[in-house]
């Protein structure tokens, strides 16, 4: 069945708190009024703007606070406030911007050649950072290739772009420049719809360096790319083919050297020439799903290209390509670990770490999920019961990255099963309970309390009369943890959370517990985990 882009998601996952700050003062503008509005913005304050045609938008110097935002809107729904593209003008620019929320406005750059939908630029003239675009839709800037939906020329941070639909641009989203100069760092992309772009969907640019800018941060950041739609179509690319996604490298060494990408929960949708996704840096790629690329081309592509490939991990996807699936290009740290393969040749190149993934040609894929297609609405990569699932997944070498025991839907990968044994995207079998792939907003997930979960436990083999110190991998360990076993006979002693994904414990076994198999789990104030297997070997051990 076809599901339209229209669906019901729940209030609490889609609105933060609407109060207003005090003080703060909703000013309702139209197109005769709004320039002299936007001056008189305060923290906190709101721009609403009436249905209508707008001139483009210059913002200028509307700095908000981390309390209080400033916001400027157009209503929810029809009819819109349209802000139109002029030439030599980019339709939505900011200049010397914070804490600023651009929301609810359709941005047509009437296919004006370079009239860019939003653009921060100016280099490090600009200082601009905390920017959020919420819920917008881009039209008209399909002018040329190099015009961009969204763009940054400037170093910049903190921003958030989300719930937008971008529609038939040059290049959806273009973050940098392409000398390397101008970094975004620290973001979130999540839940967009870019489609039928005639270059990228989206490319974040390598970065030489993190320039001296106040409140740049310098420290490790990740930008998190998550929940979105990429789709491509075959209209030409007269300045070259590009992929769905690109990421580029971070600097060498010194600030932003050890930032990264956390890419997941994404739906990649065909591309004739170019890979589905393009990375250089550091990066994990995860509870995607990767359909139709290249006939001759792999669709996951990890290659040096301006900056050096330095981590690349690739786990709990799920690729359908009538193509090669991942290919390694360049020496650099590497795993591919519990995916879901269907390609005329899953793996190539030098990936260093290979274990866990269910691979087989195009043709296979019905055996094993319930509607492979092509067809962007109409595919279901939703597992057959039985087919998809093999021994647990030590997931422990990635358990810094955000999320990385959600499966595609936002579901604990531990809910079905008790421990990670899915391979590819879903960690569930039969019917999907979560969102329906559509050429659509992907709906967000629904928030719930965080339970403890256990994803590994190593050594996960003990023998009578000994000590071990056991390391627990898993997500949402609170301060208030307390770790179990099951039966009599063991004892959890000096258990250390050693931060929110990882607990140390001694566990302390009698001589004279009968051997068999037993249940560790840990309880916070927010519920009790799944239990994660440990199994008493017979014969007594060597006391560690």
């Amino acid at each position: 069945m076809r599901r339209s882009e229209g669906c019901v998601w729940p209030l609490a996952a889609v609105l933060a708190a609407t109060a207003l700050p005090l003080g703060a003062t909703t000013f309702n503008g139209d197109p005769s009024n709004y320039r002299t509005l936007l001056r008189q913005l305060k923290p906190g304050d709101t721009l609403s703007l009436a249905p209508g045609k707008y001139a483009p938008l210059h913002l200028v110097n509307l700095n908000g606070t981390p309390d209080a935002w400033i916001t400027v809107t157009g209503p929810a729904s029809e009819p819109l406030a349209i802000i139109q593209g002029e030439p030599g003008a980019n339709t939505i620019e900011i200049e010397q911007c914070s804490y600023l929320s651009i929301e609810s406005l359709l941005i047509d750059s009437r296919g004006i050649p370079g009239a860019f939908g939003i653009s921060a630029r100016g280099h490090e003239q600009n200082f601009t950072h905390d920017i959020r675009i919420d819920g917008n839709t881009l039209i008209g800037q399909g002018g040329g290739q190099q015009t961009d939906g969204i763009s940054t020329k400037t170093p910049t941070w903190g921003w958030v772009i989300r719930y937008n639909k971008i529609i038939g641009a040059g290049t959806g989203i273009y973050l940098g420049d392409s000398d390397g100069t101008q970094p975004f760092v620290a973001g979130v992309i999540e839940n967009n719809l870019i489609r039928d772009t005639i270059g990228y969907n989206m490319e974040i640019k390598n970065q030489v360096s993190i320039p001296d800018v106040p409140g740049m941060p310098l420290g490790p950041t990740s930008t998190i790319i998550r929940n979105n739609v990429f789709i491509k179509d075959d209209r030409p690319s007269p300045d070259g083919d590009r992929p769905n996604l690109l990421v580029g490298g971070f600097p060498d060494s010194g600030p932003g050297s050890l930032n990264t990408y956390e890419i997941y929960g994404n739906y990649f949708v065909h591309n004739s020439r170019e890979a589905l996704f393009q990375g250089s840096g550091r990066l994990s790629l995860h509870d995607n799903i990767f359909v139709d690329g290249p006939h001759t081309y792999p669709a996951i592509v990890l290659t040096n290209q301006g900056r050096p490939l330095k981590v690349g991990m690739v786990y709990s996807n799920t690729i359908y390509t009538s193509g090669p699936g991942v290919r390694v290009k360049n020496a650099a740290d590497t795993a591919v670990i519990g995916n879901l393969i269907f390609s005329s040749l899953a793996l190539s190149g030098l990936i260093v770490g290979v274990a866990d993934n269910i691979t087989g040609t195009p043709q296979m894929a019905s055996l094993y999920v319930r509607m492979p297609s092509f067809d962007v609405s109409a595919a279901d990569f939703y597992p057959l019961p039985g087919m998809c699932w093999g021994k647990p997944i030590d997931l422990t070498l990635v358990r810094t990255d955000k999320d990385y025991a959600l499966d595609f839907n936002g579901a604990p990968k531990t809910a079905a099963k008790g421990a990670v044994v899915f391979r590819g995207a879903y960690a569930g079998e039969d019917a999907n309970p979560g969102w329906h792939l559509a050429a659509g907003l992907k709906a967000p997930n629904t928030p719930n309390r965080p339970a403890p979960m256990l994803v590994w436990v190593t050594p996960a083999i003990i023998r009578p009369g000994t000590q071990a110190r056991i390391t627990i991998t898993g997500a949402n360990f609170g301060s208030d943890a307390v770790v179990s076993v099951s039966g009599t006979g063991l004892q959890v002693k000096q258990a250390t959370i050693d931060d929110a994904t990882q607990i140390t414990a001694n566990l302390v076994t009698d001589p004279s517990v009968a051997p068999g198999v037993r249940e560790i789990t840990v309880k916070t104030s927010t519920g009790v985990s799944n239990g994660f297997k440990l199994s008493v070997s017979p014969g007594r051990g060597r006391q560690h």
